[in-house]
């Protein structure tokens, strides 16, 4: 879950960091009315998830509240990478004199935390490390270990920000990494992190993500997840508690569990095809679930065959089955469905929809076979299934 900078500016405040004064605005009379508060100059800022908002025309800087007013009328509906702006933030203007750039993030490789610390602050961090990998200052932080003062006195010291007082600089580290896991993110990045010209560190900008599974830990998530962009099937989805991303293809999946719902996303590319979405329905496969899911797969008008790879585990194979069929008698499916059926009772599974097998329902013996059979039937590679309705791997497969 990504916040809009204005929600990882009030996370960070709440752990103490250093904020310049702002207040959010949807019209130019409140972006006015927020300079009036603050005091001229400020910044008017688009809020919207995506980067590129200075070189877009998203960022500007305002010396009196006229100029607030024809800022704010310039920003408000501006399209920035496909994102038009709803909302703005208006921020006391930082008088600066050296940018930096910091950010803490999940390292699923190592299993650790990877902070970065870098004195090139206020440029694209991608290009820092291109070019100049050796100004950025980088720390491995154990879970079980934590970040201590010294290893945040050891990083400044190693990363060199000129002017910045280091105990300063330590302290705003800890903050940030208490923010990082104390809300349960997975980036946290401050680009820039500004010594502002009375050598104050002030954070100018935030970006943070959120681990959308923490969510019963943070009710304050609710508000985040309300401004997160999604088109109509995504909202569909997510209106019926679906984790759902869309995607181009023509491909529906639908899997239970988020690894084994990639795994299909990636097994359609590999045999010729394209995924439609990411549809994880976790463990539930009833038959409230499987509607729902079926639901929104069949309002997707790119979708041309449905692939639903379910490998049971707390989940029967029976279970599924039913939910299925029942789904289908809820829903009139306009696409075909194949249908991967593995683990727990699989076999009653198979029993279960042996004999509603058709041209629109089919079974597929393994997850290769099913996606084959899947991308042949929404017209991509000729299909190449051994699992067609009552065929002899069928029978194989159900044993």
């Amino acid at each position: 879950m990504d916040l809009l900078e204005h929600q990882g500016k009030e996370l960070f405040a709440s752990f103490g960091l250093p904020i310049s004064p702002g207040a959010l605005a949807l019209t130019p009379t409140e972006a006015v009315a927020a300079a009036e508060r603050i005091g001229c100059p400020v910044v008017v800022k688009a809020q919207v998830h995506t980067g590129g908002r200075g070189k877009a025309g998203g960022i500007r800087l305002a010396e009196d509240l006229e100029a607030v007013s024809r800022c704010a009328e310039k920003i408000l509906g501006l399209d920035i990478k496909g994102h038009v702006v709803r909302r703005l933030w208006v921020e006391a203007a930082t008088d600066i004199a050296a940018e930096f750039y910091v950010s803490f993030m999940l390292d699923r490789g190592t299993r650790r935390h990877l902070g970065m610390l870098s004195a090139q602050g206020g440029v694209d961090i991608e290009d820092v490390s291109a070019n100049s990998p050796e100004a950025i200052s980088r720390i491995q932080i154990d879970p079980s270990d934590g970040f201590a003062a010294d290893d945040a006195r050891n990083w400044v010291t190693s990363a060199g920000l000129p002017g910045a007082d280091v105990s300063e600089a330590v302290e705003v580290l800890l903050a940030l990494y208490r923010a990082y896991r104390e809300g349960d993110a997975d980036l946290i990045e401050v680009n820039p992190l500004v010594l502002t010209t009375d050598g104050r560190l002030q954070v100018l900008d935030a970006k943070v993500t959120l681990d959308s599974s923490a969510r019963f830990r943070h009710p304050e998530y609710d508000a985040y997840d309300k401004t997160a962009p999604r088109d109509a099937r995504e909202q569909q989805a997510h209106s019926r508690g679906l984790q759902y991303v869309g995607l181009e293809g023509n491909v529906g999946v639908i899997a239970n569990g988020a690894g084994l719902a990639m795994a299909s996303v990636d097994m359609v590319s590999d045999v010729g095809g394209s995924a439609a979405n990411f549809l994880d329905i976790g463990g539930g496969a009833n038959a409230e679930v499987m509607s729902a899911a079926l639901e929104v797969l069949n309002d997707d008008p790119s979708v041309r065959a449905i692939f639903i790879n379910i490998f049971g585990g707390i989940t029967k194979g029976e279970e599924v089955a039913n939910g299925i069929i029942e789904a289908m008698r809820r829903v009139d499916i306009a696409s075909p469905i194949v249908v991967r059926l593995d683990g727990t009772n699989s076999a009653e599974g198979w029993n279960i929809l042996r004999p509603r097998l058709s041209d629109r329902l089919e079974l597929a013996p393994d997850m290769l076979a099913a996606a084959r059979l899947a991308v042949g039937r929404a017209g991509g590679v000729q299909a190449d299934s051994p699992a067609g309705a009552g065929s002899g791997a069928l029978e194989e497969g159900a044993r």
